[in-house]
């Protein structure tokens, strides 16, 4: 049983880092209650799999104390390609109840994993093109990549009660702080240390989803390299932040060269976009995640792919207190929006 919609906090356990949100809804809108990240040593999570669990709940019970949270009720989320399937389908024209019958079924024909292994949801996204079919989008989540979160969340003493994806995370934070404009095409592009989610919604309603094992460690390990520091120096070279006898100029050029792999792999994941759908243009790219701190990264982005880039701005109709430190706020917004999105989730939702 919920203690309350308000008590629902959103926790995004990343490979790096691991934020939590928690807000305040009433009558429609929200305020910002409690937020908190804390970095997690490296090598405990890796492409998206919990090596060493005990100290991954070591630290979300510390940072739930730090934050003060209250409330155990806990929305969380997973990705990665090896693990969740995302389909956009057309099906004849049934009842949402006639669907819960038949997804088991009809999901075998689209996802390649033993229908056994994994958790199946679908929200019917309207009326296909063709007469007498609907549109729906079916997800698989393999079953033990489930259990292993949930299983963490549990060993920390909160209680989940919804297991969401990353790019509907996102999807949820983009419809509460952004104006939805028909037939425009806006692509939601996550960037954390291993992984890249992307998101494409056309209207609002998702037409296209795709992760990808990169991210951002790509650019700490080139910064490494090049110029034989620490993995914490690295981070602070990616942020714009002084270390010693490197120079800025250095920094750019080794990033530049970094950010290339990333932009190719977004890159081609809206070509086959444009390859696979009859939607051909992208209007913008709202960017999120860690790489989303490294501010020559959306400038490359965008010149590259011929797309406005805007960073993603997840408290923009948020209210947040004066309590919060707003320059920092400012800093943290790319790194918190799954968590914000969420955070807007409640029981029953689709």
């Amino acid at each position: 049983m919920l203690f309350g919609a308000k008590d629902i906090i959103g926790l995004d356990i990343g490979s790096k880092h691991i934020k939590v949100v928690q807000l305040k809804e009433s009558k429609g809108s929200h305020t910002l209650e409690r937020l908190g990240i804390a970095t997690l040593q490296t090598e405990l999570i890796v492409d998206g799999s919990i090596l060493d669990s005990s100290r991954v709940v070591d630290a979300i019970k510390e940072l739930i104390t730090n934050t003060e949270i209250k409330a155990k009720d806990v929305t969380l989320s997973v990705s990665g390609h090896s693990s969740v399937i995302i389909k956009r389908v057309s099906l004849p024209q049934m009842t949402e109840e006639e669907l819960d019958e038949q997804i088991r079924f009809e999901a075998e024909q689209y996802i390649p994993f033993d229908i056994e292994d994994v958790t199946l949801d679908f929200q019917i996204l309207g009326p296909a093109e063709e007469e007498n079919m609907m549109d729906v989008l079916i997800v698989a989540v393999k079953k033990d990549k489930v259990s292993e979160y949930v299983t963490v969340v549990k060993d920390a003493g909160l209680n989940p009660v919804i297991v969401d994806v990353d790019a509907f995370a996102l999807e949820n934070m983009y419809e509460l702080n952004y104006e939805v404009k028909e037939g425009e095409n806006i692509a939601l592009v996550n960037i954390g240390a291993s992984m890249i989610n992307i998101n494409i919604l056309k209207g609002g309603i998702s037409v296209f989803t795709r992760d990808s094992s990169l991210g951002g460690n790509l650019l700490t390990e080139a910064l490494q390299k090049e110029f034989t520091i620490s993995y914490v120096n690295a981070e602070k070279l990616k942020q714009a932040e002084a270390v010693e006898g490197v120079s800025p100029q250095d920094v750019t050029v080794v990033l530049n060269a970094a950010f290339r792999d990333i932009i190719s792999e977004i890159s081609r994941s809206f070509d086959y976009f444009r390859d696979t759908t009859n939607y051909e243009n992208i209007d913008q790219i709202i960017l999120s995640g860690g790489v989303a701190l490294s501010k020559d990264f959306a400038p490359a982005l965008s010149e590259r792919v011929g797309v406005p880039v805007s960073i993603a701005e997840p408290f923009k109709n948020i209210t947040v207190p004066d309590s919060f430190d707003q320059e920092y706020l400012n800093k943290v917004s790319p790194l918190v929006s799954v968590a914000v999105g969420l955070a807007i989730r409640r029981v029953g939702d689709k």
